[in-house]
């Protein structure tokens, strides 16, 4: 009976632990790095061929001569990673319509951060590969921040950063974010399907009437947009813009009961999901990188080298550049709490480009050869990295000021 009660109260304890560890704002990102580790100790071990084998697993779902063929690592990245849109157009409505950027002035100091950390990294790149037609495609991969990364970094510095930069760094990815979606839909689009784009527009229709008719039976929209997704996948739009579409009609409250917002239930529901199994999978699947493989010559290949100089220089000088430049120009001011020393520590955490510069990355050169001649995602690793390190460093080393807030409590 003793044996049974040291059992109970073990698993007990376990849950507990694991339960904790889920709730810290850090733990996405250290699952994030433990799946990116994984994959390169794997890549570059006897098992490397075991996992060359894995991602490149033909996974087929066919319904008579109807189907859809494609290697595990492309469901991941078309079928895993529209979830991610997904999670990321509820984020964005809830955003718009009751949150940061609910407010037009509170907006413009991040959105100029966030437009400064898209323009420069870009334009360091394309200076850096100005020649080269084919390697230029890949100029928006330096223009994405990581915000999974980048807020676990922020987070293992606990009180030593005042809240307010949490907020200010997470309006700016969100808005890094839509960004990114757009560069998405507009520049890395192949051949268009005339078809499948009008079976995609139906689909749209569909869901504009459900929302119109303020429908909220989640499955039903779910359904459509498993169709929609299809239907992208098969056009030449990007299937994953599929999950932010689906996310723009699904309603922000109920009308007959105000207090329920399907946004947020499905947003809270996908939180796990997203951050501790299709991010880390995705990670795992696109992060093996065989050093072995990799010539002098492709480390300080244009492409890589222009990866690095956007996300480690770029970003750093775009986002504090756009932000000193609106407050001088007295159209925003600084968030209270914040100077610019946190400023500047938040602008190196923005190189952290990683899960969404993967993702444009294997969309800029997918199927073009020419990444033959070097790999990116070493250009994208060692970016984040550095960036990782020095914002960091950065954020610790500034001074330390009590939380008000938690001054006020203490004095009671």
């Amino acid at each position: 009976m003793n044996l049974k009660e040291d059992i109970k109260e073990e698993v007990e304890h376990l849950n507990e632990v694991v339960d904790n560890f889920l709730r810290r704002e850090s733990s996405a990102g250290i699952v994030l790095m433990v799946a990116t580790a994984l994959a390169l100790i794997v890549a570059n071990s006897p098992m490397s061929g075991l996992y060359n084998q894995l991602i490149d697993i033909p996974v087929v779902i066919a319904a008579g001569d109807w189907g859809i063929e494609k290697p595990l690592l492309l469901w991941i990245n078309d079928g895993l990673m529209a979830i991610f849109f997904f999670h990321v157009g509820l984020e964005l409505k809830r955003e718009v319509c009751e949150g940061e950027l609910s407010n037009p002035k509170e907006i413009v100091f991040p959105a100029a951060g966030a437009i400064g950390g898209m323009l420069f990294p870009a334009l360091i790149y394309v200076w850096v590969n100005w020649g080269d037609s084919q390697a230029l495609s890949g100029w928006a991969i330096p223009a994405a921040t990581d915000i999974a990364f980048a807020l676990g970094i922020l987070a293992l510095l606990g009180s030593r950063v005042p809240s307010s930069l949490k907020i200010f760094l997470v309006t700016l990815a969100i808005i890094d974010d839509i960004g990114a979606i757009l560069i998405i839909a507009f520049f890395y689009t192949s051949n268009i399907t005339e078809t499948a784009l009008i079976v995609a527009a139906g689909c749209l229709a569909v869901l504009w009437f459900m929302n119109r008719r303020h429908i909220v039976d989640l499955p039903s929209y779910i359904l459509v947009g498993l169709v929609l997704w299809v239907a992208l996948l098969k056009s030449g739009v990007h299937a994953t813009l599929a999950g932010v579409m689906l996310a723009a009609f699904i309603p922000m409250r109920s009308k007959s009961d105000p207090s329920y917002s399907p946004v947020t239930k499905l947003e809270h529901e996908l939180n796990a999901s997203v951050s501790f199994a299709i991010l880390p999978i995705f990670a795992f699947a696109n992060a093996g990188i065989d050093f072995g493989a990799i010539k002098p010559e492709g480390i300080f290949h244009p492409v890589t080298f222009g990866i690095f100089l956007g996300l480690v220089v770029g970003k750093q000088l775009g986002v504090f550049a756009f932000c000193w430049l609106v407050v001088k120009m007295k159209l925003a001011t600084l968030p209270k709490d914040l100077n610019f020393k946190h400023i500047y520590g938040c602008s190196l955490l923005c190189g952290v480009g990683f899960t969404m510069s993967l993702f444009i990355g294997s969309l800029a050169f997918e199927d073009s050869g020419v990444n033959r001649m070097f790999d990116e995602r070493v250009g994208i690793l060692a970016g984040s990295l550095v960036s990782a390190i020095a914002g960091y460093v950065v954020l610790y080393l500034l001074e330390r000021k009590p939380d008000p807030a938690k001054a006020g409590e203490a004095d009671q």
